[in-house]
C-alpha cells in the first residue's frame, strides 16, 4: 500500500523501465515468437501493456473531475463474468495485431507517461488515499507489469 502519490509514480516508472527494453528491437525482432505459454510476440505484449495502460488512463481522467468513473465500475462489473476478462484481453489481442506496427510504437512510447502526468492531476482522495482504486491502478501498472515479466524475459531471450 502506498501513501504518497510521488511512491507509486516512482515505482512504476522503474518497473515500466524494463519494458521500454521492446521499443528498441527491430520490426522483426517484434514478431518473433517466443517458446511461452501464450506465445506473445513483441508486439502482442506491447499492446496488451498499452491496452491496459490506455484504460487506466480512461479511469483516471474521469477521477479527475469526478468522484467516481464509469470506466471502473463498467469493467468491474464485467471482470465478474466469468471468462470476460479472457474474451476481452483475446478481442484486443486480435485488434492490436491488425494496427500498424507504427501504431502499436507510438501508443505503446505515449500512454505510460500521459497515465503518470493524469495521476498527478487526480485527487489523492480519488486514488492514492482510496484502497480501492489504488489497488486498481497497481493492478493495471506495477502488478501487470510484475505478471508478464516471463513473457518480457522469454521475448528478449528469443531475440538476443
Amino acid at each position: 500500500m502506498y501513501f504518497d502519490a510521488l511512491s507509486f509514480l516512482e515505482d512504476e516508472r522503474e518497473t515500466f523501465r524494463a519494458y521500454e527494453t521492446l521499443d528498441g528491437l527491430s520490426d522483426e525482432q517484434l514478431e518473433v515468437v517466443p517458446l511461452t505459454d501464450l506465445g506473445w510476440t513483441g508486439r502482442d505484449l506491447m499492446g496488451h501493456i498499452a491496452m491496459w495502460q490506455e484504460v487506466s488512463l480512461q479511469v483516471a481522467k474521469e477521477l479527475a473531475v469526478n468522484e467516481a468513473s464509469p470506466t471502473y465500475e463498467a469493467n468491474r462489473a464485467r471482470w465478474a463474468i466469468p471468462g470476460e476478462a479472457d474474451r476481452f484481453n483475446d478481442a484486443s489481442l486480435t485488434a492490436w495485431r491488425g494496427m500498424p506496427l507504427s501504431e502499436v510504437r507510438a501508443r505503446f512510447r505515449g500512454t505510460a507517461g500521459e497515465l503518470r502526468g493524469y495521476l498527478t492531476v487526480v485527487p489523492e482522495s480519488r486514488w492514492i488515499k482510496h484502497p480501492t482504486h489504488q489497488g486498481y491502478f497497481f493492478g493495471e501498472t506495477t502488478g501487470h507489469y510484475e505478471e508478464h515479466m516471463p513473457e518480457l524475459r522469454a521475448v528478449l531471450a528469443a531475440v538476443s
